[in-house]
């Protein structure tokens, strides 16, 4: 063999770091150079910045069960301090190329499944307790029972089933579809448009948006959902200045006095831990499944972005575990809290940071970029407030086909899975709901099993939730027959 062989042969040690900062991040060790991690930050935050957007829409467009609707620019004032916040904790941390914000679906829940049932405050206040939850499951080491608890092909089918359920939160916020307003003369409950067809401009730039969107999807553009949002924006004012435009819902895209702003703070620290449990109507097991809901979504989620990044970065170890989990878990956790705590919904790891690894991310140095940039968009509320309803919501159509590809994984052969899957998927958007979805496919699971005589597959921790969602669902009957009515 050949000294130029044998050398070739032999394993190459790790580059030595340029200074502390890359000894720290151990950017040269993992193959990367600082150039490629600011890039990296930089296509991340673009790829994610969307939800600076969103999320003010997503929760401004709720109401609480007293009226009272959270205010657009706080909600984006708050929404860019926790993602900037986390993100850069998440690298200084845990050092990973993974950034976080506001849980697309998380917020879902709380707007249009908990803060009906409640005041804002009492919302936020059982986001931070599922945050509490969460972390108190990673320092117990409890995490591993709550994953195999759920059987996957329920955790797949619940993310299809939320997917769903935010496509049609996004057709309906739009004004695609609209609930017929005299249904006791037909049978069917909604409609196309407003009057049973597509009119007006506001659904015009909804329609070139999706198409936008998609398109750009195809092509796999990077930041294609940031990319529509911002073109369509464009449009909606171009047409909101040469047209008359009646109505964009509840924002109208017009350029806004000033582009720069002081952050507005309000609604950090309005939440209340416990009020969920002392409000009227909202019984202790309808809160306690509320916050199971939480959870669930959120700690598998992030189980499948922290792996699903970890592994295209090549950072997991023989064993294909991921670097510093606990601690990365422990932070995410932490981020749910933060979350609730400034009324911006749960934080949470996001699986666009793909796109920042794509260009070369392989450490949390990374994050100091996103999070910097997120720290950025805080003086910067005023441009990011003029966006309507039309214009983001092809977004939300986007995102619910991400996750409903998810589908192809669940065998749809083996009826046990099937049917408790199909159940999940279908209850969520039919019934505007997420819990019942979750609800309805824990049960049916379960009985499924017991009639095929397969019982001991069941996890215990499963025989109890589903316990908890048949008191749910029978909640009526149940305080009927106590007397409690």
């Amino acid at each position: 063999m050949s000294e130029t062989k044998k050398a070739a042969d032999r394993p190459t040690a790790p580059p030595q770091a340029a200074n502390g900062v890359d000894r720290y991040f151990r950017i040269s060790e993992r193959g990367s150079t600082f150039g490629r991690e600011i890039r990296g930050g930089f296509a991340t935050f673009f790829t994610m910045a969307y939800i600076l957007v969103l999320n003010p829409i997503i929760l401004g467009s709720a109401q609480d069960k007293f009226g009272h609707h959270l205010d657009a620019v706080q909600l984006t004032t708050a929404t860019a301090l926790v993602a900037a916040v986390m993100t850069i904790i998440m690298g200084v941390g845990g050092n990973l190329p993974l950034a976080l914000a506001a849980g697309l679906g998380l917020n879902a829940v709380v707007a249009f499944q908990i803060a009906p049932l409640m005041s804002w405050d009492d919302a936020m206040g059982l986001v931070v307790l599922e945050g509490l939850l969460i972390c108190v499951l990673v320092v117990t080491g409890l995490r591993e029972a709550v994953m195999h608890a759920i059987p996957q092909p329920l955790k797949q089918a619940i993310s299809v089933g939320i997917g769903l359920f935010i496509a049609f939160i996004g057709f309906v916020d739009a004004g695609f579809v609209s609930r017929i307003p005299d249904a006791a003369n037909t049978t069917v409950p909604v409609q196309l448009g407003g009057t049973g067809s597509l009119t007006g401009w506001p659904i015009l730039v909804f329609c070139l948006g999706v198409l936008l969107t998609i398109g750009l999807l195809a092509r796999k553009v990077k930041g294609a959902i940031l990319i529509s949002i911002v073109t369509m924006t464009i449009l909606a004012m171009i047409i909101n200045s040469a047209a008359d435009v009646k109505s964009w819902g509840l924002t109208t895209p017009e350029w806004p006095d000033k582009l720069v702003d002081t952050p507005d703070f309000g609604l950090i620290g309005h939440f209340s831990l416990f009020g969920a449990f002392d409000a009227a109507g909202v019984g202790i097991v309808t809160v306690v499944l509320l916050i199971f809901t939480l959870v669930l979504s959120d700690f598998f989620d992030t189980m499948g972005t922290v792996v699903g990044i970890s592994a295209e970065a090549g950072l997991l170890d023989e064993e294909g575990k991921v670097p510093n989990l606990g601690r990365v878990l422990l932070i995410d956790g932490a981020a749910a809290v933060a979350g609730g705590a400034a009324s911006s919904s749960s934080a949470t790891s996001y699986i666009e940071s793909a796109a920042g690894v794509g260009e070369g991310s392989r450490t949390g140095f990374s994050n100091l970029v996103t999070g910097g940039l997120f720290g950025l968009a805080l003086f910067l509320t005023p441009l990011l407030t003029i966006v309507p309803l039309q214009a983001a919501a092809p977004a939300l159509v986007a995102v619910g086909f991400l996750m409903m590809t998810q589908v192809k994984n669940i065998d749809w052969d083996k009826y046990d899975i099937a049917i408790p899957a199909f159940l999940t998927i279908a209850v969520m958007p039919f019934t505007y709901s997420i819990t019942n979805g979750i609800g309805a496919g824990f049960l049916a699971y379960v009985v499924i099993k017991v009639v095929l005589g397969k019982a001991k597959e069941i996890h215990w921790l499963l025989w109890g939730v589903s316990a908890l969602f048949l008191v749910y669902f029978a909640i009526d009957p149940i305080e009927q027959l106590l007397g409690a009515k």
